[in-house]
Protein backbone atom coordinates (compact mmCIF):
# COMPACT_ATOMS: atom_id res chain seq x y z
CA UNK A 1 0.00 0.00 0.00
CA UNK A 2 1.29 3.72 -1.38
CA UNK A 3 1.38 6.30 1.14
CA UNK A 4 -1.31 7.96 -0.17
CA UNK A 5 -3.61 4.54 -0.22
CA UNK A 6 -2.73 4.95 3.83
CA UNK A 7 -3.49 9.01 3.60
CA UNK A 8 -6.78 7.88 2.28
CA UNK A 9 -7.19 4.99 4.19
CA UNK A 10 -6.85 6.69 7.58
CA UNK A 11 -8.83 10.04 6.66
CA UNK A 12 -11.51 7.32 5.69
CA UNK A 13 -11.47 5.77 8.80
CA UNK A 14 -11.03 9.64 11.01
CA UNK A 15 -13.79 10.71 8.98
CA UNK A 16 -16.43 7.92 9.66
CA UNK A 17 -15.19 7.84 13.79
CA UNK A 18 -15.83 12.05 14.26
CA UNK A 19 -14.37 10.77 17.79
CA UNK A 20 -11.99 8.23 18.46
CA UNK A 21 -12.05 7.16 22.03
CA UNK A 22 -8.29 6.20 23.05
CA UNK A 23 -8.80 3.30 25.66
CA UNK A 24 -6.95 1.84 28.09
CA UNK A 25 -7.85 -1.79 28.72
CA UNK A 26 -7.36 -2.40 32.55
CA UNK A 27 -9.02 -6.57 32.75
CA UNK A 28 -9.17 -8.75 29.65
CA UNK A 29 -12.97 -8.71 31.31
CA UNK A 30 -13.63 -5.34 30.23
CA UNK A 31 -12.72 -5.65 26.73
CA UNK A 32 -16.05 -6.59 25.13
CA UNK A 33 -18.49 -5.16 27.13
CA UNK A 34 -16.38 -2.08 26.52
CA UNK A 35 -16.57 -2.37 23.25
CA UNK A 36 -19.81 -2.75 22.82
CA UNK A 37 -21.28 -0.28 24.73
CA UNK A 38 -19.27 2.27 23.24
CA UNK A 39 -20.66 0.83 19.81
CA UNK A 40 -24.33 0.70 20.70
CA UNK A 41 -23.52 4.50 21.67
CA UNK A 42 -22.25 4.84 17.75
CA UNK A 43 -18.06 4.81 18.50
CA UNK A 44 -17.56 1.64 16.25
CA UNK A 45 -13.58 3.06 15.67
CA UNK A 46 -11.99 2.12 18.62
CA UNK A 47 -8.00 2.80 19.84
CA UNK A 48 -6.63 0.03 21.75
CA UNK A 49 -3.76 1.47 23.80
CA UNK A 50 -0.30 -0.13 24.89
CA UNK A 51 -0.53 0.65 27.78
CA UNK A 52 -1.47 -2.06 30.06
CA UNK A 53 -1.00 -5.81 29.50
CA UNK A 54 -4.15 -6.19 27.98
CA UNK A 55 -3.54 -3.97 24.68
CA UNK A 56 -2.68 -6.90 22.30
CA UNK A 57 -5.12 -9.15 23.87
CA UNK A 58 -7.89 -6.51 23.25
CA UNK A 59 -7.11 -6.20 19.55
CA UNK A 60 -7.05 -9.40 18.87
CA UNK A 61 -10.06 -10.33 20.61
CA UNK A 62 -12.07 -7.69 19.35
CA UNK A 63 -10.91 -8.24 15.62
CA UNK A 64 -11.93 -11.84 16.03
CA UNK A 65 -15.34 -11.41 17.68
CA UNK A 66 -16.24 -7.80 16.80
CA UNK A 67 -15.43 -7.57 13.30
CA UNK A 68 -17.88 -4.96 12.38
CA UNK A 69 -15.93 -2.57 14.66
CA UNK A 70 -12.59 -0.82 13.35
CA UNK A 71 -9.57 -1.63 15.90
CA UNK A 72 -6.42 0.28 16.20
CA UNK A 73 -3.73 0.33 18.04
CA UNK A 74 -2.13 3.41 20.48
CA UNK A 75 0.64 4.20 22.41
CA UNK A 76 3.18 2.51 19.77
CA UNK A 77 6.35 3.60 20.25
CA UNK A 78 8.84 1.58 18.02
CA UNK A 79 9.29 -0.59 15.67
CA UNK A 80 8.93 -3.59 17.97
CA UNK A 81 5.37 -2.54 19.09
CA UNK A 82 4.28 -2.10 15.69
CA UNK A 83 5.62 -5.30 14.53
CA UNK A 84 3.46 -6.71 17.33
CA UNK A 85 0.09 -4.80 17.02
CA UNK A 86 0.02 -5.82 13.09
CA UNK A 87 0.99 -9.24 13.71
CA UNK A 88 -2.56 -9.16 16.35
CA UNK A 89 -4.67 -7.72 13.44
CA UNK A 90 -4.96 -3.51 14.19
CA UNK A 91 -6.20 -1.67 11.33
CA UNK A 92 -4.52 1.58 12.21
CA UNK A 93 -1.51 2.71 14.18
CA UNK A 94 -1.34 5.54 16.24
CA UNK A 95 1.82 7.13 18.05
CA UNK A 96 2.45 10.13 20.86
CA UNK A 97 5.15 11.05 18.90
CA UNK A 98 7.03 10.22 16.16
CA UNK A 99 10.70 8.73 16.41
CA UNK A 100 12.99 8.20 12.66
CA UNK A 101 12.89 4.53 13.05
CA UNK A 102 9.35 4.55 13.90
CA UNK A 103 8.24 7.03 10.76
CA UNK A 104 10.81 4.88 8.57
CA UNK A 105 8.40 1.81 10.07
CA UNK A 106 5.53 3.12 9.16
CA UNK A 107 6.50 3.80 5.12
CA UNK A 108 6.63 -0.21 4.58
CA UNK A 109 3.93 -1.22 7.40
CA UNK A 110 1.09 -2.94 6.08
CA UNK A 111 -2.06 -0.69 8.09
CA UNK A 112 -1.77 3.09 7.87
CA UNK A 113 0.10 4.80 10.94
CA UNK A 114 -1.00 8.07 12.00
CA UNK A 115 2.13 9.36 14.10
CA UNK A 116 2.13 12.14 16.93
CA UNK A 117 3.48 15.65 16.51
CA UNK A 118 3.46 18.62 18.33
CA UNK A 119 5.77 21.03 16.13
CA UNK A 120 5.77 22.02 12.54
CA UNK A 121 9.52 19.93 12.51
CA UNK A 122 8.46 17.27 13.96
CA UNK A 123 5.37 17.47 11.12
CA UNK A 124 8.03 18.38 8.61
CA UNK A 125 10.14 14.78 9.08
CA UNK A 126 6.86 12.98 8.71
CA UNK A 127 6.70 15.20 5.65
CA UNK A 128 9.33 14.15 4.19
CA UNK A 129 8.76 10.53 4.34
CA UNK A 130 5.43 10.55 2.75
CA UNK A 131 2.68 11.51 5.89
CA UNK A 132 0.07 13.81 5.03
CA UNK A 133 -2.01 12.89 8.53
CA UNK A 134 -1.35 13.26 11.57
CA UNK A 135 -2.08 13.05 15.22
CA UNK A 136 -1.63 16.47 17.07
CA UNK A 137 -0.71 15.99 20.65
CA UNK A 138 -0.86 17.17 23.52
CA UNK A 139 -3.46 18.87 21.54
CA UNK A 140 -4.55 21.64 24.22
CA UNK A 141 -1.06 21.66 25.47
CA UNK A 142 1.01 22.57 22.15
CA UNK A 143 -1.51 24.92 20.80
CA UNK A 144 -5.08 23.39 20.23
CA UNK A 145 -7.00 25.47 17.67
CA UNK A 146 -4.61 27.91 17.43
CA UNK A 147 -1.77 25.72 16.30
CA UNK A 148 -3.82 23.75 13.77
CA UNK A 149 -4.91 27.02 12.59
CA UNK A 150 -0.79 28.34 12.21
CA UNK A 151 0.03 24.61 10.86
CA UNK A 152 -3.03 25.42 7.68
CA UNK A 153 -0.62 27.83 5.98
CA UNK A 154 2.31 26.02 5.16
CA UNK A 155 0.97 22.53 5.21
CA UNK A 156 -2.60 22.91 3.24
CA UNK A 157 -2.50 19.15 1.83
CA UNK A 158 -2.40 17.75 5.86
CA UNK A 159 -5.21 17.09 7.99
CA UNK A 160 -4.95 15.76 12.05
CA UNK A 161 -6.77 13.99 14.47
CA UNK A 162 -5.85 16.12 17.36
CA UNK A 163 -5.93 14.67 21.35
CA UNK A 164 -4.99 15.35 24.45
CA UNK A 165 -7.05 17.57 26.63
CA UNK A 166 -10.18 17.23 23.58
CA UNK A 167 -13.24 17.20 25.78
CA UNK A 168 -17.22 18.02 25.39
CA UNK A 169 -16.70 21.25 25.70
CA UNK A 170 -14.53 21.86 22.59
CA UNK A 171 -14.41 18.69 20.40
CA UNK A 172 -16.91 20.69 18.21
CA UNK A 173 -14.39 23.41 17.42
CA UNK A 174 -11.60 21.30 16.87
CA UNK A 175 -14.17 19.28 14.02
CA UNK A 176 -15.02 22.62 12.52
CA UNK A 177 -11.60 23.08 11.55
CA UNK A 178 -10.88 21.58 7.70
CA UNK A 179 -7.87 20.46 8.67
CA UNK A 180 -9.44 18.41 11.70
CA UNK A 181 -10.66 14.70 10.37
CA UNK A 182 -11.44 13.83 13.77
CA UNK A 183 -10.70 13.75 17.09
CA UNK A 184 -9.22 11.92 19.92
CA UNK A 185 -10.60 11.81 23.72
CA UNK A 186 -11.31 9.53 26.84
CA UNK A 187 -14.63 11.86 28.16
CA UNK A 188 -17.29 9.39 27.00
CA UNK A 189 -15.22 6.73 29.54
CA UNK A 190 -15.96 8.08 33.10
CA UNK A 191 -13.04 6.12 35.30
CA UNK A 192 -15.62 5.10 37.90
CA UNK A 193 -18.16 4.09 34.94
CA UNK A 194 -15.95 2.02 33.87
CA UNK A 195 -14.18 0.31 36.86
CA UNK A 196 -17.83 -0.24 38.23
CA UNK A 197 -19.28 -2.22 35.00
CA UNK A 198 -21.53 0.78 34.17
CA UNK A 199 -21.87 -0.11 30.40
CA UNK A 200 -25.40 1.64 29.90
CA UNK A 201 -23.66 4.50 31.84
CA UNK A 202 -21.17 4.15 28.99
CA UNK A 203 -23.23 4.24 25.84
CA UNK A 204 -24.95 7.23 26.92
CA UNK A 205 -22.49 9.30 26.86
CA UNK A 206 -20.86 8.18 23.65
CA UNK A 207 -24.46 8.81 22.17
CA UNK A 208 -23.83 12.23 23.84
CA UNK A 209 -20.51 12.79 22.82
CA UNK A 210 -21.63 11.82 19.15
CA UNK A 211 -25.00 13.96 18.89
CA UNK A 212 -23.46 17.41 20.87
CA UNK A 213 -21.26 17.68 17.50
CA UNK A 214 -24.64 18.09 15.81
Amino acid sequence: MSMEQKAALIEAICNRARILPVITIASEEQILPLADALAAGGLKTLEITLRSAHGLTAIRLLREQRPELVVGAGTVLDRRMMDEVEAAGAQFIVSPGASRELLEAGVVCSVPLLPGVATASELMEGYALGYRRFKLFPAEVCGGIGALKAFAGPFPDVRFCPTGGVNAGNASNYLALGSVMCVGGTWMIEPAALKGGQWAAIEQASAAALAALG
